[in-house]
């Protein structure tokens, strides 16, 4: 009989962490060291998935996996839970938590099916505290791990959705402003650096609720303006060397106009009346 693809993956794990013979580096290797490693095959994913190359990501999502089957095969070892209980845990989870496709529940659009997920994950959340003897929490599991500012979107969402928010649009862009004058001011006085630090972080959280309000991915948002951060700073590098010198070599006065130059050139290919 055939082994599955997912069998033989988990064989090659245990494999490589068998004390007889296996890879030093894979048996040397716990729950927390490897956590780094999955947050990197995850953006690898992402970063697979915008390039649109289906073979990249192909490679990057099976990299992916195999993060889940190494703590499977290390929980394993020490007597806990293996790679299908994991699959059960989200085959139970996924079942319970899309009533409308497993269940009797209906639900009318996408909108609402988000409303009702967002619900079941309140419920086992209240479930959660209760059982550990504490007051619901409406901020509980957001993951502390994950990039600030994706972490500041999900908490202000979070906590919008029990009412707590600004009213418009309008309120989160004064708040913007209120905190720029408020680091401007740490910084005018010569404020210690934490106390600087502190308020170029409100006024980050400020901007990620802006985004939020205008329903934008403030993650999305930043990662579009790093690429186009590069992409631009690569052409001011690139005409420096067709004048034989380096950013080094320039003065800054050279290197904005090539980079205004970088940003008129996107600005005419980016205009539906652009001839060329």
């Amino acid at each position: 009989m055939t082994t599955a693809p997912i069998d033989k993956l988990i064989d090659v794990m245990a494999r490589l962490r068998d004390p007889e013979g296996g890879c030093p580096w894979d048996m040397e290797q716990d729950f927390e060291t490897i956590a780094p490693y999955t947050i990197e095959e995850a953006y690898e994913v992402a970063d697979a998935i915008a390039s649109g190359d289906k073979a990249v990501l192909l490679g990057e999502l099976g990299d992916l996996l195999f993060q889940v089957v190494f703590y499977a095969q290390m929980s394993r070892e020490d007597g806990g839970f293996d790679f299908d209980a994991i699959a059960r845990a989200a085959t139970e989870k996924m079942i319970r938590r899309h009533p409308h496709v497993f269940g009797g529940q209906a639900i009318d659009d996408a909108d609402a099916q988000t409303r009702a997920w967002e619900a079941h994950k309140a419920t086992e959340r209240a479930g959660q505290d209760a059982g550990n003897g504490g007051p619901r929490r409406t901020l509980a599991g957001i993951a502390r791990a994950l990039p600030a500012l994706v972490r500041a979107h999900k908490l202000a969402k979070r906590a919008a959705r029990v009412g707590f928010d600004w009213p418009t649009t309008a309120a989160v862009i004064a708040k913007i402003e209120e905190e720029l004058c408020e680091a401007k001011q740490e910084i005018a006085a010569g404020a210690p650096a934490a106390r600087v630090k502190d308020e170029i972080g409100d006024l980050l959280f400020a901007v990620a609720n802006l985004a939020r309000k205008l329903d934008i991915d403030p993650e999305a948002a930043l990662r579009g303006t790093n690429d186009k951060f590069t992409r631009r700073f690569a052409h001011v590098e690139d005409r420096l060397a067709q004048r034989g010198t380096t950013p080094e070599a320039a003065d800054l006065h050279e290197m904005d106009a090539l980079w205004n130059e970088a940003k008129a050139a996107e600005g005419k290919a980016a205009s539906p009346s652009s001839k060329g």
